[in-house]
Order: C-alpha cells, then structure tokens, then sequence
C-alpha cells in the first residue's frame, strides 16, 4: 500500500543514473509494485517539464519512456560536459540520479 505522501525514494526499488553515450544520461526508476509505478508515471512531478526544470534544461531535451509491463520508469537527458571532459565530476553519470530521489509524488 502506498502511503498519502511518498517521496520516489519510497515507491521506487531502484532509483539509478548512468551513461547513454558519452553526451547524454539515462535515469531508471524501478518501482516496488503497480500501484507505485501508476502513481508515480501519474505524477506532475516526473513529467517531462518538471524534470527538465529540475535539471535545468529546456523540455525539449528531455526524453520519458513509460514500461508499465516493467512498472518502471526511463528518462533521457544530455550530459552538462561529455563524459570525460576536463571538469566532469562523474564521468560515468551514476551520481545524476540524486535529485529525483526526494521528490514528493
């Protein structure tokens, strides 16, 4: 049962961030059950715009792939720098996850 206010942290089994190339970083969502997957692919707070916001990007370079036979969640955005490039922090992209954890959903 999912209580009234959840962050993803708690829908979610998996919460992960990692390279789609060296331009662009993928985040998966993995969630416990169906009931947490439909509120959390429902919710404002993980839709394109808001996470693009979140990231501070333009919607347009935000890409969201629903997998309810998953109940998971895909979202692909480009990277700050090439993974690599003087002044990458995380040149895998598997810090880049971190804020989505605490979103309210």
């Amino acid at each position: 049962m999912v209580a009234s206010t959840a962050t993803l942290r708690s829908l979610a089994r998996v919460v992960r961030s990692k390279n789609a190339g060296p331009l662009c970083l993928t985040l998966d969502l993995f969630f416990l059950d169906e009931q947490a997957y439909a509120r959390a692919a429902g919710s404002p707070a993980l839709s394109v715009p808001a996470v693009a916001a979140l990231y501070g990007l333009p919607a347009e370079q935000v890409r969201r792939f629903d997998l309810p036979h998953l109940c998971a969640i895909k979202l692909t955005l480009p990277r700050r720098l090439c993974a690599g490039d003087p002044g990458d922090g995380d040149v895998y992209g598997a810090q880049q996850h971190g804020p989505l954890l605490e979103l309210a959903l």
